[in-house]
């Protein structure tokens, strides 16, 4: 059975994903593609919640065979990146338009925090998937609100309520619905058919505060993108040089023991 291969972990993905996002979100994409090295994926693979492909393109360097969003802008933005995947198509994960055992395994990076009802989607993914499939997906970890600076910060001075009212902000702005830890999600992934093979924690707490402050520094990269269509006017660089060099400590550094995010590769149950 053919499998897909990620891109080569030498390539400089930090660098090129600055060209194409703000500061914080490249930061992150970068530090998730390096997570995929040394992967095989069996095909057909299926990618749930692809945005504009962006991460796919960074992560591998072959097409996928189906990417999947409930974005319908986010899937047309994806059509224009060639040769990222074979077919691309809308839909929510809790109905995915797919046989039974489609697909050879799958991916979702950063996506499943996004979905209310994930257990419908998992049960979902788990249908979709061969028996003994791969399902290799990111999200937030059970650390993420601990570690935000600000919350840190007012929690620090004695203001509980404006700390809890400052995350729920952020769960707004970041459109988070859930903060598992590994066993929590181990719980959650074998009743939808999965068992967890592994997992690592990434991204320190010193990485997510610097994403936390990018959410709000990064607000002109929202006007380009909302006037233009682009999130980095001039990708050179000149330009970009200095959010490097500040930056790149975080996406060299070494893995943490608790991290604001969590890497679970999963396996279909073998009936």
């Amino acid at each position: 059975m053919a499998a897909l291969a990620p891109m080569p972990e030498s390539a400089d993905v930090f660098r090129r994903s600055l060209r194409e996002l703000p500061a914080f979100r490249a930061l992150l994409r970068a530090v998730e593609t390096r997570l995929y090295a040394g992967l095989e994926l069996p095909e057909p693979t299926l990618d749930l919640g692809c945005g504009d492909g962006h991460f796919a393109s960074a992560a591998f360097d072959a097409p996928l065979a189906v990417g999947v969003d409930a974005d319908f802008d986010a899937v047309r933005a994806a059509r224009t990146r060639a040769g990222v995947y074979r077919g691309l198509m809308q839909s929510g994960g809790e109905r995915l338009p797919f046989g039974d055992a489609a697909f050879g395994s799958g991916i979702s990076n950063s996506v499943l925090e996004h979905i209310p009802r994930v257990q419908c989607a998992l049960r979902e993914v788990g249908r979709v998937m061969r028996p003994g499939a791969q399902f290799v997906f990111s999200v937030p970890s059970e650390c993420f609100r601990e570690f935000l600076s600000i919350r840190r910060g007012l929690s620090g001075m004695g203001l509980g309520s404006m700390a809890r009212a400052y995350e729920r902000f952020f769960d707004r702005i970041s459109r988070h619905h859930h903060y598992h830890s590994p066993d929590e999600w181990r719980v959650i992934l074998e009743e939808a058919g999965f068992a967890v093979e592994r997992y690592r924690y990434y991204f320190s707490e010193r990485a997510l505060r610097a994403l936390e402050w990018g959410h709000y520094l990064g607000f002109p990269a929202l006007i380009s993108k909302s006037l233009t269509g682009r999130w980095i006017l001039a990708p050179t660089n000149a330009n970009l040089w200095l959010t490097e060099r500040l930056l790149r400590r975080f996406f060299e550094e070494p893995l943490p023991a608790r991290g604001a995010y969590l890497f679970i590769v999963a396996r279909r149950f073998v009936e």
